[in-house]
């Protein structure tokens, strides 16, 4: 993957329940604390699995990607831009989205946290 300097990007607040969200952290980031509904494939694994993916990311909806903080998430926008689909880089990452006040659950469904 090749890291994108200039990609789309969307804040947090601009995302509702029904936007696709991607989830790129790797598996003890996910398991401690992931937005509910979110589609997680960690970064390491991205390029790999990409092609089972296709169908729930190119589902007609834009794919916003997040990370802890933005850059893996950013790399990972670039590539699905250079795929040909519409997909933008969640600004600020799940450090974001629980700053904003926006729920994070764990493994089970309790609450989680960002690591």
């Amino acid at each position: 993957m090749t890291f994108g300097s200039s990609v789309p990007t969307v804040s947090v607040d601009d995302l509702s329940a029904d936007d696709l969200l991607l989830d790129v952290r790797e598996n003890d980031e996910w398991e401690a604390g992931h937005a509910e509904g979110a589609v997680h494939v960690p970064m390491s694994d991205f390029a790999v699995r990409y092609g089972e993916m296709s169908d729930t990311l190119d589902d007609g909806r834009r794919v916003n990607v997040i990370c802890r903080s933005g850059g893996r998430s950013a790399q990972v926008t670039a590539y699905l831009l250079q795929q040909g689909l519409d997909a933008a880089n969640v600004a600020g990452g799940m450090e974001a989205w629980a700053a904003a006040g926006r729920a994070v659950v764990g493994a089970g469904g309790a609450p989680g946290a960002v690591i």
